[in-house]
């Protein structure tokens, strides 16, 4: 009897692990934190089958774990919402390049990394959003800032606020606008903003539109969704910042205005490969393309993909002429962006 027990016990333990052996699971590394999201990963777990355990950190943080973990690291998929962090895990080999055609279809070359040797993608992008310039309706005309150019134009001195220059939003933005001009013109561009500005930089995208709603400053820069956000606000002290900012998508007349992206690549050590690749393809879907760009304001970038979203059609006028600059390149532009804002004081 206690023979025909333990063999029973042996039995149940045997087939308990293999049905844990056979539990598809994705592990993911997201620097994303908005609730519509939740829905995005359970409706890929029904519709594949695979669960997705996430953990949550910001951009730096994500890429510094990856880095001390090395081969031990568990992360199947990393999600990061700036092109500048992409390009920092690209070039510090913590990414798997791969081939997929259908997210090579659907994501237009612009948005992806820049392809490796055998023709692999390091990463690509899933949403944009604008850089935009917010200024005061009163203070300010509208045509005295709908160029980034005119940020460091003498005319606006005493005007500007902005976040910190080595932010990576603004890294990017100023690593695109030095593909534009070149780096002399850039750098003194950039002496420019530090000539104009109203205070030491310091805060938010928030903050800087509310402070140009408070009057410590006239003009700031700001990502898109932060005013979509502001706009679909329910607070009334929201909207009364809204009812006093004037809002500008820059260089329509020119080379367009700078969008970055959140996007997402496959761990250099997945464990998960092949259901890595399924999630990374599934958030090119018109559907998860959905969930990821309309959840946070932001714009989808899956061909033939379109999202509705009033408060952003507000702002925008329903389109804009975006630049088409390689998000690549930006990224590239980093260490010597970085080196220029050291040399102009720009903290």
């Amino acid at each position: 009897m206690l023979k025909k027990l333990a063999c029973l016990s042996t039995l149940v333990l045997l087939a308990a692990g293999a049905a844990s052996a056979q539990e598809q699971v994705v592990n993911l590394y997201s620097a994303r934190h908005y609730s519509t999201d939740e829905a995005l990963y359970s409706n890929f777990t029904k519709a594949t089958g695979i669960k997705v355990n996430r953990v949550d950190a910001d951009d730096a943080g994500i890429l510094a774990r990856l880095k001390a973990e090395g081969a031990a690291s568990p992360a199947d998929v990393i999600l990061l919402v700036d092109a500048a962090r992409l390009y920092k895990g690209e070039v510090e080999g913590l990414f798997q390049p791969l081939k997929s055609k259908t997210l090579e279809a659907a994501i237009p070359a612009q948005y992806r990394g820049k392809p490796t040797a055998d023709g692999s993608t390091p990463w690509f992008g899933f949403s944009t959003r604008a850089r935009v310039i917010v200024y005061d309706k009163v203070k300010v005309k509208k045509e005295d800032v709908d160029t980034y150019e005119e940020l460091g134009d003498p005319k606006n001195k005493g005007k500007v606020c902005l976040r910190s220059g080595s932010h990576p939003y603004n890294l990017s933005l100023f690593g695109a606008v030095t593909e534009h001009l070149g780096e002399a013109k850039a750098e003194a561009w950039l002496k420019g903003i530090v000539d104009n500005m109203a205070r030491a930089p310091k805060g938010g995208d928030t903050d800087q539109i509310k402070a140009v709603a408070s009057g410590e400053c006239a003009i700031a820069v700001s990502n898109s969704y932060y005013i979509a956000r502001l706009i679909r606000s329910t607070n009334p002290e929201d909207k009364a910042v809204m009812e006093k900012v004037g809002v500008v998508f820059p260089n329509q007349a020119s080379w367009g205005t700078h969008l970055n992206i959140a996007g997402g690549a496959m761990a250099k050590n997945a464990k998960n490969p092949a259901n890595a690749v399924k999630f990374l393809e599934y958030l090119a879907s018109t559907e998860a393309q959905n969930y990821f760009a309309n959840g946070n304001n932001e714009w989808p970038v899956a061909k033939g993909v379109s999202v509705s979203n009033a408060a952003l059609q507000s702002i925008s006028g329903g389109s804009f002429n975006a630049e088409t600059i390689p998000l690549a390149a930006v990224g590239a532009n980093q260490t010597k962006v970085q080196q220029m804002l050291d040399r102009v004081g720009f903290k």
